[in-house]
């Protein structure tokens, strides 16, 4: 089944072009279907990008999934027009007041500043706390997975030595997980971070669960006790070729970056990158559509939140 977003988004054609199934909005109104409603706050400065990324996975499940995009009214973002913004993205007043399905919260460029101090905080904190009663399952990533750990549970993020960019192993600690049903015992993540959570922080809280990490990069993948929260450390949603690009920039701007781990062949920077993540991705993604959202969410859209 494919996503369904606005006939005139941009993400569409990219898509199409991959062979991903996509749905225009004025097809999906004439099917009698209960499609799932998935909201995705994009906090990253990439914009189209990350919509690419995120709609990618989301649209090899086979479930109908209506997308809606949400922006920060108390952010101004540099590197996407507002006309663009105004067109396809809702603030948070125009959504407050519906139920989704699912949610999820992108990563942000603000690691290095501390949560209190990023100029959104606390419009994010309000839409983490209603994200509780009007969302069966948020998927949060990279920062928005340290963001949601630390809104809802205090778990605190510590500053790495050097920044934390490659494609890294990871091992399933618990194996009947619903999320990482069909994983390998072993499977590959990229992680793009200056900042990190701590399993011993995340274990003692028993409402929280570990599902995978990483002997060199740490915690990965974790899950609340009812799945209604998922923080993935990582960028499963990363192109072949994001990595590069960041890395790229940052040399750009005289930050003498070290090269990604594991991503270039002989890790020359020359040679393209390959990818070794993205099954996985996809089985992520289709898994928590499929488990966390679809089998849990009411048929009735406006009963989710009443047992929670």
């Amino acid at each position: 089944m494919p996503i369904n977003i606005p006939d005139d988004l941009p993400a569409g054609a990219a898509l199409e072009s991959e062979n991903i199934f996509v749905m225009r909005e004025g097809r999906a109104t004439t099917q009698d279907i209960r499609p799932m409603k998935v909201l995705i706050l994009n906090l990253m400065p990439t914009k189209i990008e990350t919509e690419i990324q995120i709609l990618r996975l989301l649209g090899n499940s086979p479930l109908q999934t209506d997308i809606s995009l949400l922006q920060m009214a108390t952010h101004e973002s540099k590197n996407i027009s507002q006309e663009y913004l105004d067109k396809f993205y809702d603030t948070f007043d125009e959504v407050m007041d519906r139920k989704f399905d699912g949610m999820i919260i992108t990563g942000a460029p603000v690691e290095n500043i501390s949560y209190e101090r990023v100029d959104y905080w606390k419009e994010l904190c309000e839409i983490m706390e209603w994200s509780v009663k009007n969302v069966t399952s948020t998927l949060h990533i990279c920062w928005g997975a340290q963001a949601g750990l630390y809104y809802h549970y205090r778990i605190p993020k510590y500053p790495l030595k050097k920044k934390m960019s490659g494609v890294f192993s990871h091992t399933l600690n618990i194996k009947d997980e619903p999320l990482i049903r069909g994983f390998d015992d072993v499977f590959n993540m990229p992680r793009s971070c200056h900042t990190e959570v701590r399993a011993s922080d995340i274990n003692r809280n028993p409402h929280l669960h570990i599902v995978a990490e990483s002997r060199v990069a740490g915690v990965g993948i974790v899950t609340s006790e009812k799945g209604g929260q998922v923080f993935l450390t990582g960028h499963s949603e990363y192109d072949a070729g994001t990595l590069a690009y960041e890395y790229d920039r940052d040399m750009g701007k005289g930050l003498m970056p070290s090269v990604p781990e594991n991503y270039f062949p002989n890790d020359d920077p020359h040679n393209d990158p390959i990818v070794s993540w993205k099954a996985h991705a996809t089985l992520l993604f289709t898994n928590w559509l499929n488990y966390y959202v679809y089998q849990r969410t009411p048929y009735d859209i406006n009963d989710i939140g009443k047992e929670q």
